[in-house]
Protein backbone atom coordinates (compact mmCIF):
# COMPACT_ATOMS: atom_id res chain seq x y z
CA UNK A 1 0.00 0.00 0.00
CA UNK A 2 1.27 3.50 -0.84
CA UNK A 3 0.58 7.04 0.21
CA UNK A 4 0.60 6.37 4.08
CA UNK A 5 -1.68 3.37 3.70
CA UNK A 6 -3.99 4.71 1.31
CA UNK A 7 -3.21 3.89 -2.38
CA UNK A 8 -6.47 5.76 -3.58
CA UNK A 9 -5.70 8.73 -2.07
CA UNK A 10 -3.14 10.26 -4.23
CA UNK A 11 -5.59 9.13 -7.31
CA UNK A 12 -8.38 11.16 -5.17
CA UNK A 13 -6.34 14.27 -4.64
CA UNK A 14 -5.64 14.00 -8.45
CA UNK A 15 -8.85 13.12 -9.56
CA UNK A 16 -10.34 16.33 -7.67
CA UNK A 17 -7.10 18.86 -8.97
CA UNK A 18 -8.10 17.71 -12.55
CA UNK A 19 -11.69 18.41 -12.37
CA UNK A 20 -10.91 21.74 -10.64
CA UNK A 21 -8.65 22.52 -13.64
CA UNK A 22 -11.47 21.64 -15.81
CA UNK A 23 -13.72 23.30 -14.18
CA UNK A 24 -11.59 26.68 -13.30
CA UNK A 25 -13.71 29.23 -14.98
CA UNK A 26 -16.98 28.47 -12.38
CA UNK A 27 -14.22 28.99 -9.89
CA UNK A 28 -13.82 32.95 -8.44
CA UNK A 29 -11.07 33.57 -6.10
CA UNK A 30 -9.81 36.33 -3.92
CA UNK A 31 -7.04 36.93 -2.42
CA UNK A 32 -5.83 38.91 0.43
CA UNK A 33 -1.69 39.31 1.57
CA UNK A 34 -2.26 40.30 5.29
CA UNK A 35 1.10 41.06 7.72
CA UNK A 36 2.54 37.75 8.08
CA UNK A 37 0.86 35.90 5.15
CA UNK A 38 -2.38 35.57 3.10
CA UNK A 39 -6.10 34.98 3.42
CA UNK A 40 -8.00 34.05 0.34
CA UNK A 41 -11.87 33.45 -0.55
CA UNK A 42 -12.32 30.07 -3.35
CA UNK A 43 -15.53 30.46 -4.29
CA UNK A 44 -18.43 28.39 -6.78
CA UNK A 45 -22.17 29.15 -7.46
CA UNK A 46 -21.91 25.46 -8.87
CA UNK A 47 -23.07 23.00 -5.25
CA UNK A 48 -20.45 20.19 -7.27
CA UNK A 49 -17.42 22.33 -7.57
CA UNK A 50 -17.49 23.83 -4.05
CA UNK A 51 -17.38 20.49 -3.16
CA UNK A 52 -14.25 19.71 -4.95
CA UNK A 53 -12.73 23.31 -3.39
CA UNK A 54 -13.53 22.06 0.13
CA UNK A 55 -12.18 18.65 -0.09
CA UNK A 56 -9.27 19.80 -2.65
CA UNK A 57 -8.25 22.24 0.76
CA UNK A 58 -8.92 20.03 3.57
CA UNK A 59 -7.02 16.92 1.87
CA UNK A 60 -3.99 19.27 1.03
CA UNK A 61 -4.10 20.47 4.79
CA UNK A 62 -3.99 16.97 6.23
CA UNK A 63 -1.50 16.24 3.76
CA UNK A 64 0.80 19.11 4.78
CA UNK A 65 -0.22 18.16 8.55
CA UNK A 66 1.31 14.51 7.66
CA UNK A 67 3.94 15.37 5.36
CA UNK A 68 2.73 13.36 2.57
CA UNK A 69 3.84 15.45 -0.14
CA UNK A 70 1.43 15.74 -3.47
CA UNK A 71 3.14 15.83 -6.52
CA UNK A 72 2.05 18.96 -8.77
CA UNK A 73 3.21 21.46 -11.08
CA UNK A 74 3.89 23.79 -8.41
CA UNK A 75 7.20 26.03 -7.82
CA UNK A 76 6.34 26.52 -3.79
CA UNK A 77 5.02 23.46 -2.55
CA UNK A 78 7.85 21.58 -2.35
CA UNK A 79 9.49 24.64 -0.08
CA UNK A 80 5.54 24.68 1.73
CA UNK A 81 6.25 20.55 2.70
CA UNK A 82 9.31 20.92 3.71
CA UNK A 83 8.76 24.09 5.93
CA UNK A 84 5.22 22.60 7.14
CA UNK A 85 5.92 23.33 11.01
CA UNK A 86 7.11 26.92 10.53
CA UNK A 87 3.29 28.41 8.94
CA UNK A 88 0.01 28.40 10.25
CA UNK A 89 -3.26 27.31 8.22
CA UNK A 90 -6.74 27.57 9.23
CA UNK A 91 -9.65 27.00 6.87
CA UNK A 92 -13.05 28.23 7.12
CA UNK A 93 -15.94 26.26 5.01
CA UNK A 94 -18.22 28.74 3.69
CA UNK A 95 -21.65 28.34 1.88
CA UNK A 96 -19.74 28.13 -1.68
CA UNK A 97 -16.41 27.19 -1.02
CA UNK A 98 -13.63 28.11 1.43
CA UNK A 99 -11.56 30.82 3.02
CA UNK A 100 -8.05 30.27 3.95
CA UNK A 101 -5.23 31.66 5.97
CA UNK A 102 -1.95 30.70 6.26
CA UNK A 103 0.96 32.97 8.44
CA UNK A 104 4.19 32.80 9.41
CA UNK A 105 6.80 34.72 11.50
CA UNK A 106 9.62 34.13 8.55
CA UNK A 107 9.49 36.91 5.83
CA UNK A 108 10.94 34.57 3.46
CA UNK A 109 8.17 31.67 4.43
CA UNK A 110 6.39 34.57 3.89
CA UNK A 111 6.71 35.48 0.06
CA UNK A 112 6.58 31.67 -0.40
CA UNK A 113 2.93 31.72 1.35
CA UNK A 114 1.67 34.71 -0.89
CA UNK A 115 3.78 33.29 -3.89
CA UNK A 116 1.23 29.95 -3.78
CA UNK A 117 -1.78 31.72 -3.45
CA UNK A 118 -0.86 33.69 -6.52
CA UNK A 119 0.13 30.37 -8.32
CA UNK A 120 -3.32 28.95 -7.81
CA UNK A 121 -5.01 31.87 -8.37
CA UNK A 122 -3.14 31.97 -11.93
CA UNK A 123 -4.63 28.03 -12.38
CA UNK A 124 -8.00 29.47 -11.60
CA UNK A 125 -7.69 32.15 -14.39
CA UNK A 126 -6.61 29.84 -16.96
CA UNK A 127 -6.80 26.74 -16.07
CA UNK A 128 -4.05 23.92 -16.42
CA UNK A 129 -2.17 24.89 -19.19
CA UNK A 130 -1.30 20.88 -19.81
CA UNK A 131 -5.30 20.17 -20.18
CA UNK A 132 -6.60 22.34 -23.13
CA UNK A 133 -7.13 25.13 -21.16
CA UNK A 134 -9.53 23.77 -18.85
CA UNK A 135 -12.15 23.19 -21.70
CA UNK A 136 -13.18 19.68 -20.43
CA UNK A 137 -16.09 19.10 -18.27
CA UNK A 138 -16.82 16.25 -15.91
CA UNK A 139 -20.97 17.10 -15.84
Amino acid sequence: MMDGGMMGGKMQDMQIVHQLFANHSLIRRTVEEIPGGVRTVTESDIPQVTSLIQAHVQSMHQRVDEGRWFAMMSRTLPTMFRNANRYQREFELTPKGIVVTKTSDDPNLVAVLQEHSREISDYVDRGNPWMGGGRMRWW
